[in-house]
């Protein structure tokens, strides 16, 4: 009998905690043992199934903010603990169940590594060190989430993942249409009078819109995909009541978050999330070329509407105003005014940030110290750093200098190449799937030329996004990817 217990992880995991619960029930009174009790009965779950630690890191990436934790520089959130949590049940599962560590080490492991080498040399100039590690976190939690997903997650728990990731998207997005519809919100995002711009938990609209374009490209990329099975195929499928709901929650997913993006009236935003769905139209097949043909002289044509005044004037000037941002002048010798003033700010920031980095071309001024440096290149009347440069290449350029940015532009040449792979090597509805993976990645890289997404634990979105690219990949590689089923 002992040597069972000896031999049975699980069953010596199962035993401690009766003993734990039997001893509470004895020692302690029975408001401080039912508070034992949950969590040992938590514990144990999470011990024997740490996906459910991945799944509260995609809840906290909206909603951790709500309860955060002051620490040095920073707060330390609910993501941070998630992740934590995720990386250390899984070491301990290693270490007890499989008697080992053994990590696998996928295709982007290397160009990661490259880019934290190169950031942290900047911090061997860097003012802050706080900040320094505290941005260099971010980085390292990435990783660390996109290995856990690469190394654990089979198909089926990718299937689950991305539904717990549309059901965030889906709460994200009735936070901010209820912000918009009943102006519930701070009186700087008024519109028209009655509303106000939708910035659900994240404090500000860009970001806020920013977390929806991570998500909104690969539920989009579910619903193109059922249209492009079989329907024979579809009925036949096991569970296919099971499945209905689940691309109905992916379709109810991409009309709520559309419709938010666009209240939170976040030009960026609005640009990376049209760039983002087109390539989930384009890149799965040949036919979606005329629809996403269709879509781009629809675009065309509405700013044709908005120039021969056809449709309302606060549309048309919010579509006329992106252009100004492919404009690059000297902010110190515009006149500022309501029209312009998002335009010169970021102008201001994009300035500062090239100045840091004429100044400290090889290493920067050190990850993280932007806003630490930015008094000392500030130009007049814009005194405020905002916490980044409104662009994340000349921010990472401007921090790591253009080693910094090299290895940075690398990495993310490979993450394209990677997407590109999944979409290619796959069918069906992974073939969406993996399209819309690289619509995220579009929307991402399109909205970070006018602010930084890597805020609010969004690096971690974007890590488990690349890890479920792995996913596909792997399946891919050794044939046990599913083609029209899901």
């Amino acid at each position: 009998m002992l040597e069972r217990v000896r031999h049975n992880p699980t069953l010596i995991w199962v035993t401690l905690t009766v003993l734990a619960i039997a001893s509470a029930l004895i020692v302690l009174p029975m408001p401080s043992a039912g508070a034992v009790i949950g969590g040992a009965l938590i514990a144990l779950a999470l011990l024997r199934w740490d996906a459910l630690a991945l799944y509260i890191a995609i809840l906290a990436v909206p909603f951790g903010s709500w309860l955060p934790l002051q620490v040095g520089a920073g707060n330390l959130t609910a993501v941070d603990l998630a992740v934590a949590l995720l990386i250390g049940l899984w070491f301990a599962r290693m270490i007890v169940v499989e008697r080992g560590i053994t990590i696998h080490f996928p295709p982007l492991a290397l160009p990661f590594a490259l880019f934290l080498f190169a950031a942290a040399l900047s911090i061997t100039g860097a003012l802050s060190l706080q900040f320094a590690i505290k941005e260099l976190t971010k980085w390292i939690e990435m990783l660390a989430v996109y290995l856990y997903i690469a190394n654990n997650l089979s198909v089926a728990e990718t299937k689950r993942a991305l539904a717990v990731m549309f059901i965030a998207g889906l709460a994200e997005a009735a936070i901010g249409i209820y912000q918009f519809l009943f102006g519930w919100g701070p009186k700087g995002f008024l519109l028209f009078g009655n509303y106000i711009r939708a910035f659900g938990t994240f404090e500000q609209p860009n970001p806020f819109a920013g977390y929806l374009a991570l998500i909104l490209p690969v539920a989009f990329g579910v619903v193109v995909g059922v249209f492009s099975i079989r329907h024979s195929v579809f009925r036949k499928t096991r569970h296919w009541i099971l499945n209905t709901g689940y691309y109905a929650l992916a379709a109810l997913a991409s009309a709520a978050m559309l419709a938010a993006v666009v209240m939170s009236w976040s030009r960026g935003a609005w640009l990376g999330v049209a760039a983002g769905l087109v390539v989930t139209l384009i890149v799965p097949s040949r036919r979606a070329f005329g629809l996403a043909l269709t879509i781009a002289l629809g675009l065309m044509f509405v700013v044709l509407l908005s120039n021969i005044n056809v449709i309302p004037d606060v549309i048309a000037a919010r579509f006329g105003g992106l252009a100004d941002y492919f404009g690059v002048f000297d902010v110190r010798g515009v006149r500022v005014d309501d029209a312009n003033f998002a335009v010169v700010e970021r102008m201001a920031h994009w300035q500062a940030a090239w100045g840091m980095l004429h100044n400290h071309p090889g290493l920067g001024v050190g990850i993280g110290n932007y806003a630490v440096e930015y008094p000392a290149y500030a130009l007049p009347r814009w005194d405020d750093p905002l916490g980044h440069a409104h662009n994340y290449y000349l921010n990472v350029a401007a921090e790591t200098g253009f080693v910094g940015l090299a290895a940075y532009l690398i990495l993310w040449i490979a993450v394209f190449w990677q997407a590109w792979r999944a979409v290619r090597a796959s069918s069906g509805i992974w073939r969406s799937v993996a399209a819309g993976l690289l619509g995220m990645l579009v929307a991402l890289s399109a909205h970070n030329l006018f602010d930084n997404l890597f805020v609010h634990g969004m690096a971690v979105q974007v890590g488990i996004g690349l890890g479920i690219i792995a996913v596909i990949n792997s399946a891919n590689e050794k044939s046990r990817a599913p083609n029209d089923k899901m």
